[in-house]
């Protein structure tokens, strides 16, 4: 192609050529073959370009631009004429790109047209060979290695084309820092260019924010009066070649809806750039040609590139093979191929409605080569950008993290394969991200036999799968908003399970107290870790709370009904110098999830679930009873020191000993009513007489001027 560019730069230049077009034409094709023996000439103002006659003819014009170099080369062929250059096939319905590639012309995408049409069965946006009927001129178009196209028009025995319709050979030449010009399809060197340092997730240096009014215009441009008009409208704000993929993109991202049952036809048929604009649904073929189309007319160098994908319906672990089932692009920005994929930045199909919506991906867009490589295959290996390239069983066996893993700043998780296996019955998973992340698994489609605990730089999670066999392990992250998203999914393999590990099902994540406890209100616990172990059946929790922020506790264990108030009863909640006090008695050995709570006193709804600790008893005597009932009057900063069991003896007399702020006077009422004395410490004393009642009461007068008095605790009494 060097001939192209010092042509280009003296300025328009005309060849002629006489004799057998299609075989003169074709050697003309050639890659690098232009010069033709020295028929490319320069342009002369006295020569003529030669009109077609009778016998057949060929018109090249090569033409120079500011960002391009095209030439434009209509064919007139008789077909006894292709009969001859054909040889000994005569059939005339055979392929006529099959006559290209024998005579040494252009190759196709990757491994060749012809097995992408194999695969897909249909015209690649008007890319790849269109068959009419046999009376009627056929078009051939093919590219070579490097991406340039030749499109010849076959016409019947003495029929006259359109000389206005023009066919072009073009091919976008563009420098890079080493002052070649002529794009080439990536190789060794290119894999250099990409190194990847977790920085960043494209190819290329981006500040997103340079984008903010492009988006925007981009986004609201409508396609009125066909694709050259479209694409014009588009450019009106872009000004740099990557603006132009840009703006091309965010339009197709935000305008073409992906079509669910055109892709699950068999035989799938071509979706043309006019009908996509018409009807504004294509499959990931349709995508790729129309992002491709779009590109060209732009100016910018593109190519589709087929492959296999772990997209819609993939299984953890699948193999690949037959047809391709997917297609995306790469674009020559800055003398480097970048890859994208508009299909994938568009939206997302629910799979169990089957249905697409619109929800813009920024992953999908110029994504760094080491990263799209986890969901993309391609047919040419060149095409990852990767060296060494990875091999098909690689990619298959590969761990398969999501877009939304790196979008939410994730950086990496361990295990590092999709497929993990127990060890003592229990599998570790860990996550490190570059900030606080809020994470949540299911195992099996439950959020069950695992705990979760965050930590500010990831999450760490131990899962005790329930059976011995083969599980299914998701874990979600939450970003700004308030939906988590699937971000890793594992096949795990139990081949034990410790039946002296099984955890509460009510034990929800994350366990423990973090960053986020800390968000919410809680600080300084006194048990940092998730698991505590209590000998007695019974301990004590305390940490710090924000000023303004209510705390409420629940008791879960698996064994027994308990009811919501039984819930809470086993848990008294006490409160000094700005911290919160938990006791907690276990109604017997076993394990328990105590949840945590909070919620601004000031704001209205319900309490919001922060975290909770499992607390594990083995001795067998344990059987302590549910705490006193306390009502809204008993205050923040009340201290219940006895009795501390919600159930009382019969006919005993029971010592009473609280300390209460504010209060003027303190009654215990049972049969008969005994008044609590204030001490000089505080605290409030007296006993009562549990005989001859079922409930006792402590009541409290708030004002000494006033006869009412209000409950604050409730005693049961056993009965006799």
């Amino acid at each position: 192609m060097a001939c192209l560019a010092e042509s280009a730069k003296r300025g328009a230049l005309q060849l002629q050529r006489r004799g057998s077009a299609l075989s003169r034409a074709l050697a003309l094709s050639r890659v690098g073959q232009l010069r033709a023996r020295g028929h490319l000439q320069r342009e002369q103002p006295s020569v003529r370009p030669r009109r077609p006659g009778r016998k057949g003819g060929g018109i090249m014009e090569l033409k120079k631009d500011i960002n391009a170099v095209s030439i434009d080369m209509l064919l007139i062929v008789h077909s006894e004429k292709r009969r001859a250059a054909q040889g000994t096939h005569s059939d005339q319905q055979a392929d006529p790109s099959a006559l290209l590639q024998r005579r040494g012309g252009f190759q196709g995408i990757g491994n060749g047209v012809r097995r992408w049409q194999k695969l897909e069965g249909n015209d690649l946006h008007e890319n790849l060979v269109e068959k009419q009927h046999p009376q009627q001129p056929q078009v051939i178009t093919s590219y070579n290695s490097q991406g340039t196209q030749l499109t010849v028009e076959v016409h019947p025995r003495d029929a006259m084309p359109q000389l206005l319709k023009k066919f072009s050979l073009a091919k976008r030449l563009q420098g890079d820092k080493n002052g070649n010009t002529r794009p080439r399809q990536p190789g060794g060197k290119d894999a250099h260019a990409y190194p990847w340092d977790r920085s960043s997730l494209k190819s290329i240096s981006l500040d997103l924010r340079q984008f903010e009014k492009l988006d925007l215009y981009a986004s609201q441009v409508t396609a009125k009066n066909g694709l050259d008009e479209l694409v014009s409208d588009l450019l009106q704000e872009a000004h740099t070649d990557l603006e132009r993929v840009r703006a091309i993109w965010i339009w197709i991202c935000h305008h073409i809806e992906y079509d669910i049952a055109a892709a699950q036809e068999k035989d799938r048929q071509a979706f043309k750039p006019t009908d996509i604009l018409r009807t504004q649904k294509t499959n990931c073929d349709g995508y790729a040609g129309l992002f491709e189309r779009m590109c060209r007319i732009a100016g910018v160098q593109c190519m589709t590139v087929p492959g296999y994908s772990k997209g819609f319906g993939y299984q953890t672990g699948q193999s690949f093979s037959g047809e391709f089932d997917h297609a995306w692009n790469a674009v020559y920005l800055e003398g480097r191929w970048h890859l994208v994929d508009s299909t994938w930045g568009s939206g997302l199909v629910d799979t169990t409605t089957s249905k697409f919506t619109f929800l813009y991906n920024e992953f999908y867009f110029l994504t760094h080569p080491a990263l799209f490589i986890e969901d993309h295959f391609p047919d040419n290996k060149n095409w990852q950008l990767l060296k060494p390239p990875q091999s098909l069983r690689q990619f298959e066996n590969n761990m398969y993290h999501k877009s939304e893993f790196y979008n939410k700043g994730m950086l990496s998780a361990h295990p590092e394969t999709s497929m993990i296996r127990t060890v003592n019955g229990k599998a570790t998973v860990t996550i490190e991200s570059c900030a606080p992340i809020l994470f949540m698994f299911m195992l099996n489609g439950k959020q069950e036999h695992g705990l979760l605990s965050l930590r500010k730089n990831g999450m760490k999670l131990e899962v005790y799968p329930p059976t011995m066999g083969t599980h299914k392990l998701q874990i979600f992250a939450k970003g700004n908003s308030d939906i988590y998203s699937s971000v890793l999914e594992y096949t795990l393999k139990c081949n034990y399970v410790d039946m002296g590990v099984q955890l509460p099902a009510e034990l929800h994540q994350p366990v423990g107290p973090s960053w986020f406890s800390e968000q919410m209100g809680i600080m300084k616990p006194s048990h940092p870790d998730p698991i505590i172990h209590t000998s007695d059946g019974r301990c004590s929790i305390s940490f710090s709370v924000e000023e303004g922020i209510n705390v409420l506790a629940s008791l879960h264990g698996d064994d027994g009904p308990i009811t919501e108030e039984a819930q809470r009863r086993y848990i008294f909640q006490l409160h000094w110098e700005k911290r919160t006090e938990l006791k907690v008695q276990l109604p017997h050995a076993g394990k328990f999830a105590l949840k945590i709570f909070v919620k601004k006193r000031q704001e209205p709804g319900n309490y919001i679930f922060v975290f909770n600790y499992l607390l594990c008893c083995a001795n067998t005597k344990v059987n302590w009873p549910m705490f006193p009932e306390s009502f809204g009057n008993w205050g923040q900063d009340n201290e219940l020191l006895e009795p501390l069991s919600g159930v009382l003896p019969a006919n005993r007399n029971i010592p009473f000993k609280l300390k209460l702020h504010g209060i003027a006077k303190v009654l215990v009422k049972g049969q008969d009513t005994w008044p609590l004395t204030l001490n000089h410490e505080g605290y409030w004393e007296g006993s009562c007489s549990t005989a001859g009642c079922q409930e006792v009461y402590v009541m409290v007068l708030e004002n000494a001027n006033h006869n009412f008095y209000s409950y604050i605790l409730k005693y049961k009494v056993n009965a006799q």
